[in-house]
């Protein structure tokens, strides 16, 4: 198996397993509080049916059908994006952990009707009101690695030489 499937794999298989840890192994329920290690990480369970931060969370329940499409639909551009051309392993594996959290959330939605949130992180005297979930955390850790490191040598070199 490849760095990417392997990469997807392993994003949706974590996120997927913290949340059932989370809502039936502690037993939590919307609007629970467990500090792990406060401030910095807090568990406050919420159920998110809109996109990141809530957004949207007021739409009709077409919209999660809606919000499922779209991560399958981007999940396959990205996928077909990668083998389009050689890449680096690191971003291969940024493409992974995208399609692995995209998959995930949406898989919340089919089943629950909307994505299970309970991560709360505060630092520094500033009080984080937003929570997410572990497919939050690969969703952003493989954009920052396709921002930072899908470059082309090739043009690369192009631009130096101008």
């Amino acid at each position: 198996m490849g760095r990417l499937a392997l990469a997807a794999l392993a994003a949706f298989l974590t996120d997927q397993l913290s949340k059932l840890y989370v809502m039936y192994g502690m037993g939590m329920r919307v609007g629970d509080m467990v500090e792990i290690l406060p401030p910095l990480v807090v568990f406050k369970f919420g159920w998110n049916p809109g996109i990141n931060f809530g957004l949207f969370s007021g739409s009709p329940d077409f919209a999660r059908w809606v919000l499922v499409a779209l991560a399958v639909f981007i999940s396959g551009i990205l996928l077909w994006w990668a083998r389009k051309a050689p890449r680096k392993p690191i971003v291969l594996i940024g493409v992974g952990l995208i399609v692995g959290g995209a998959v995930a959330n949406a898989l919340d939605r089919v089943v629950y009707g909307a994505v299970a949130d309970f991560l709360n992180m505060s630092c520094c005297g500033i009080d984080n009101p937003f929570i997410f979930n572990i497919a939050d955390i690969w969703i952003f850790a493989g954009a920052f690695a396709l921002v930072i490191f899908d470059t082309d040598p090739k043009k690369d070199a192009g631009k130096e030489a101008s």
